[in-house]
């Protein structure tokens, strides 16, 4: 069993993406992933939906309805980041946030 992060982001690893709506995706800045930043997702009016800390890597994820959705990142010292993101049943909408 390896250690190191797969490619392409977060294990999938039991998780029934056929069946899901899958927003997952890495928070970074100039000197590599942001650890302990926040992730919000809100729903196509904008209202809070949910929301989840980056692991140490700055990894997050969201299993959504299928639509569109607005991540909103907060961490410290940057500015506060809005990303739009589609999610489909079925899919993985993988998001790489730059502060």
């Amino acid at each position: 069993m390896s250690c190191a992060a797969p490619e392409g982001g977060l294990s999938l690893e039991g998780v029934d993406v056929a069946k899901e709506a899958i927003i997952q995706g890495v928070v970074s800045r100039d000197d590599g992933p942001v650890g302990n930043a926040y992730v919000r997702l809100l729903d196509r009016t904008g209202e809070f939906t949910a929301e989840v800390p980056t692991n140490a890597a700055g990894e997050f994820r969201f299993f959504a309805g299928p639509g569109s959705w607005t991540l909103r990142t907060l961490a410290p010292g940057a500015e506060t980041q809005e990303t739009q993101v589609e999610a489909a049943r079925g899919s993985v909408a993988e998001v790489a946030v730059a502060l």
